[in-house]
Protein backbone atom coordinates (compact mmCIF):
# COMPACT_ATOMS: atom_id res chain seq x y z
CA UNK A 1 0.00 0.00 0.00
CA UNK A 2 1.16 3.57 -0.71
CA UNK A 3 1.19 5.48 2.57
CA UNK A 4 2.15 9.12 3.07
CA UNK A 5 3.10 10.52 6.47
CA UNK A 6 3.44 14.08 7.70
CA UNK A 7 4.07 15.61 11.12
CA UNK A 8 4.99 18.77 12.91
CA UNK A 9 7.90 19.16 15.32
CA UNK A 10 5.98 17.48 18.15
CA UNK A 11 5.16 14.45 16.02
CA UNK A 12 8.20 13.91 13.83
CA UNK A 13 9.85 11.24 16.04
CA UNK A 14 6.68 9.11 16.10
CA UNK A 15 6.23 9.70 12.35
CA UNK A 16 9.77 8.51 11.71
CA UNK A 17 9.24 5.38 13.82
CA UNK A 18 5.97 4.59 12.04
CA UNK A 19 7.56 5.18 8.61
CA UNK A 20 10.37 2.72 9.35
CA UNK A 21 7.92 0.16 10.72
CA UNK A 22 5.67 0.49 7.65
CA UNK A 23 8.64 0.14 5.28
CA UNK A 24 9.68 -3.03 7.14
CA UNK A 25 6.20 -4.39 6.39
CA UNK A 26 6.70 -3.75 2.68
CA UNK A 27 4.61 -0.61 2.25
CA UNK A 28 5.59 2.17 -0.16
CA UNK A 29 6.12 5.07 2.26
CA UNK A 30 6.39 8.76 1.42
CA UNK A 31 7.66 11.04 4.18
CA UNK A 32 6.35 14.59 3.73
CA UNK A 33 8.20 16.00 6.74
CA UNK A 34 8.98 17.61 9.04
CA UNK A 35 12.18 15.90 10.03
CA UNK A 36 13.35 17.62 13.18
CA UNK A 37 12.39 19.25 16.42
CA UNK A 38 12.58 22.85 15.20
CA UNK A 39 9.18 24.51 15.53
CA UNK A 40 7.05 24.37 12.37
CA UNK A 41 3.39 25.06 11.60
CA UNK A 42 1.24 21.93 11.53
CA UNK A 43 -1.31 23.42 9.04
CA UNK A 44 1.35 23.38 6.31
CA UNK A 45 2.14 19.73 6.86
CA UNK A 46 -1.53 18.77 7.15
CA UNK A 47 -2.26 20.55 3.86
CA UNK A 48 0.72 18.87 2.19
CA UNK A 49 -0.54 15.45 3.29
CA UNK A 50 -4.12 16.24 2.24
CA UNK A 51 -2.99 17.24 -1.25
CA UNK A 52 -0.87 14.11 -1.56
CA UNK A 53 -3.73 11.78 -0.57
CA UNK A 54 -6.39 13.82 -2.39
CA UNK A 55 -4.38 13.77 -5.62
CA UNK A 56 -4.17 9.97 -5.44
CA UNK A 57 -0.42 9.84 -4.80
CA UNK A 58 -1.03 7.75 -1.68
CA UNK A 59 -3.74 5.27 -0.75
CA UNK A 60 -3.74 6.35 2.89
CA UNK A 61 -2.18 9.04 5.02
CA UNK A 62 -0.95 9.31 8.58
CA UNK A 63 -0.74 12.70 10.26
CA UNK A 64 0.99 13.31 13.58
CA UNK A 65 1.22 16.35 15.83
CA UNK A 66 1.33 16.78 19.60
CA UNK A 67 -2.36 16.07 20.16
CA UNK A 68 -3.39 14.99 16.67
CA UNK A 69 -6.13 17.61 16.74
CA UNK A 70 -4.58 20.52 14.87
CA UNK A 71 -3.16 18.48 12.03
CA UNK A 72 -6.44 16.57 11.64
CA UNK A 73 -8.31 19.88 11.26
CA UNK A 74 -5.79 20.94 8.62
CA UNK A 75 -6.18 17.68 6.66
CA UNK A 76 -9.98 17.82 6.84
CA UNK A 77 -10.05 21.20 5.10
CA UNK A 78 -9.57 19.23 1.88
CA UNK A 79 -12.97 17.70 1.00
CA UNK A 80 -11.22 14.72 -0.61
CA UNK A 81 -9.88 13.67 2.78
CA UNK A 82 -11.61 12.11 5.75
CA UNK A 83 -9.12 12.31 8.59
CA UNK A 84 -9.93 10.59 11.87
CA UNK A 85 -8.01 11.44 15.04
CA UNK A 86 -7.83 8.30 17.17
CA UNK A 87 -6.23 6.95 20.34
CA UNK A 88 -7.12 3.27 20.08
CA UNK A 89 -7.34 0.49 17.47
CA UNK A 90 -11.14 0.14 17.67
CA UNK A 91 -11.63 3.81 16.78
CA UNK A 92 -9.14 3.42 13.92
CA UNK A 93 -11.00 0.38 12.58
CA UNK A 94 -14.40 2.07 12.88
CA UNK A 95 -13.08 5.16 11.12
CA UNK A 96 -12.30 2.94 8.14
CA UNK A 97 -15.33 0.66 8.36
CA UNK A 98 -18.00 3.32 8.83
CA UNK A 99 -16.42 6.56 7.59
CA UNK A 100 -14.04 5.37 4.87
CA UNK A 101 -11.32 7.47 6.51
CA UNK A 102 -8.32 7.82 4.25
CA UNK A 103 -6.11 9.66 6.76
CA UNK A 104 -5.37 8.75 10.36
CA UNK A 105 -4.26 11.38 12.87
CA UNK A 106 -2.35 10.56 16.03
CA UNK A 107 -1.22 12.63 18.99
CA UNK A 108 2.44 11.93 19.73
CA UNK A 109 2.05 13.33 23.24
CA UNK A 110 -0.95 11.10 23.93
CA UNK A 111 -0.15 7.67 22.46
CA UNK A 112 3.08 5.72 22.66
CA UNK A 113 4.73 3.98 19.73
CA UNK A 114 3.16 0.57 20.42
CA UNK A 115 -0.38 1.97 20.63
CA UNK A 116 0.26 4.11 17.54
CA UNK A 117 1.35 1.00 15.62
CA UNK A 118 -1.76 -0.87 16.79
CA UNK A 119 -3.92 2.03 15.58
CA UNK A 120 -2.17 2.15 12.21
CA UNK A 121 -2.45 -1.62 11.79
CA UNK A 122 -6.20 -1.51 12.46
CA UNK A 123 -6.55 1.45 10.07
CA UNK A 124 -4.70 -0.33 7.27
CA UNK A 125 -6.29 -3.75 7.81
CA UNK A 126 -9.93 -2.61 7.88
CA UNK A 127 -12.04 -2.22 4.75
CA UNK A 128 -14.86 0.26 4.27
CA UNK A 129 -18.21 -1.49 4.83
CA UNK A 130 -20.07 0.55 2.22
CA UNK A 131 -23.82 -0.05 2.25
CA UNK A 132 -25.73 2.39 4.44
CA UNK A 133 -22.47 4.14 5.29
CA UNK A 134 -21.81 5.16 1.67
CA UNK A 135 -24.51 7.83 1.51
CA UNK A 136 -23.18 9.37 4.71
CA UNK A 137 -19.62 9.38 3.40
CA UNK A 138 -20.87 10.99 0.19
CA UNK A 139 -22.45 13.76 2.26
CA UNK A 140 -19.12 14.50 3.94
CA UNK A 141 -17.68 15.73 0.65
CA UNK A 142 -20.62 17.99 -0.19
CA UNK A 143 -20.53 21.68 0.56
CA UNK A 144 -22.52 22.96 3.52
CA UNK A 145 -24.92 24.72 1.16
CA UNK A 146 -25.74 21.41 -0.53
CA UNK A 147 -26.77 19.74 2.74
CA UNK A 148 -29.70 22.00 3.71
Amino acid sequence: MRIALAADHAGYALKDELAAWLRDQGHDVTDLGTNGGESVDYPQFGARLARHVGDGLADRGIAVCGSGIGISIAVNRDPRCRCARVDDPLSAALAREHNDANVLALGARLVGPDMAKACVAAFLDTDFAGGRHQRRVDQLSQSLQDSD
